[in-house]
This record gives C-alpha cells, structure tokens and sequence, in this order.
C-alpha cells in the first residue's frame, strides 16, 4: 500500500514534463491523480495510461488556463470524476517570455493569467473542496530569485508572485492543518528547455555548469521533493521554498 493510498490529487499541466513526472510518482505512491491538461488532451491520456500501467488511479481533465472562468470550469469538471481533494499541485504554466523590449502588454497579460491568476483562482475556488490536512504545492523556479537569464524577466516575475502566494496562503490554510510550499526547479530536461539545451552543440554543457552538481535535472528529480512534501514526512514544513535547482544558486 503505498502512502498517498486514499488521497486524492490534482495535478496542472500534467500531460508532459515536470507535471507529468510528478503525476506519475503520486500515482506510484497510491493517490488518485487527476491530471489536468489544456490543449493535448492525447498526452494527457497518455500519462493516465502510465499511471495504471504501473498500478495507480487516474483520469484527465481539460481545462484551458488563462482565460476568465479557467478555475470554475476546472472544478466543474474535476467533480465529475471526485468528490473532494487531499493534494493540489499548481504545475502548469507558460515557461518562456520574450525579452522586455519584445514583450507586448498582450503577451504579459497572458504569461500572468496563466501562471499566477490561475492558481490563484484554482485554489481560492478550490478551498472548500480541500480537506483538512490537505498539501498546496506550487511550482516556482529558481529564475525568481536569479538574474541568470534576464530575457526572461517577465516569468521569472510570474514565480516571484506564486511564491508570495505561497507564503501568505501557508497563514490562511495553516490552522486547517493544510501545508503550501512552492518547489522551485532550475534547468530541467524537458520539451519546454529543447532549445535551451539541444539548440546548440555546447547548449547542455553550458546549462550543466549552472549547477554546483554539474548536471542538468530530470523531471523526477522535481518529482521527488513533492512527493515527500505531500507526505506525511512533509507535515511540519510549510510557507517554504524548496529549491530544487541542483545547487544553480550557490
């Protein structure tokens, strides 16, 4: 029996990479996953199918972010399949912008709504249906607190508001027994950071230097520090971010 086995947790933006590695390891570890896709409702399906192949509980959930109404019609579509959450992990979100003499206001307001009005507005929408003793999880990014790559100064200020939102919400759920953290990852090997790392011969190498462990991380690498916060290892840890960036900000 694995120790999430009667919980249940929804997971944003998990039909690929680091949304995907932690709805799989959740599904492992026992919860029934609900994973939340926006367009690619075939990889959604895809990571559903992971996740019973290996023995777990899941169904997909497809909700376009970003847009008014996103959170409401998640829920709606989320009760469909339960009733009440344990675990909510805000993973999805846009994870490029360009640089602030390109940007449009178009192209701001969009990387925002996506990335902090939406798990904001999952979660306030979500309260009641989060149990006492429930996990909040956001996925930040260490680009909230480096200038390492300046050009992508518009998300990096998305996570800087996702992580006020964790600390601040970690006093409104606490007596609740409910815990938030925001998980900050740095360079991960995923299809969002191809470019970044196969766009040019020296391009994984120059990303492996960032880390003071010389090397690039995998999405279970992220996996791995939620499912222990969503524990009951995790039970005393709250309002924290977690970095995850292999030593990228030493």
């Amino acid at each position: 029996m694995g120790v999430l086995t009667g919980r249940t947790a929804l997971v944003t933006g998990a039909s690929r990479g680091i949304g995907r590695g932690i709805a799989e390891r959740l599904g492992r570890d026992g919860a029934r996953v609900a994973v939340h896709y926006g367009r690619n409702e075939t990889a959604a399906k895809e990571t559903v199918a992971s996740i019973e192949r290996a023995g777990g509980s899941a169904f997909a959930v497809g909700v376009e972010l970003g847009a008014p109404g996103d959170a409401e019609a998640l829920w709606e579509e989320f009760d469909r399949h339960a009733d009440g959450l344990d675990i909510l992990v805000n993973n999805a979100g846009i994870g490029n912008t360009r640089p602030i003499g390109q940007l449009d206001e178009g192209e701001f307001d969009k990387v925002f709504a996506v990335n902090v009005k939406a798990p904001f507005f999952i979660l306030k929408h979500g309260m009641t249906r989060l149990r006492d003793g429930g996990r909040v999880v956001n996925i930040s990014s260490g680009l909230a607190r480096t200038a390492v790559m300046p050009d992508n100064m518009a998300y990096a200020m998305t996570k800087g508001a996702l992580d006020v939102f964790s600390r601040d919400l970690s006093k409104v759920l606490g007596s609740r027994g409910i815990t938030v953290n925001s998980v900050a990852p740095g360079i991960i090997d995923t299809d969002n950071t191809a470019a970044l790392l196969r766009g040019s011969p020296d391009g994984w190498a120059k990303a492996a230097a960032i880390s003071a462990l010389g090397g690039v991380g995998e999405p279970a690498e992220v996996a791995d520090v939620v499912a222990f916060l969503v524990s009951d290892g995790g039970r005393w840890v709250t309002g924290s971010w977690m970095d995850v960036t292999g030593g990228s900000l030493t």
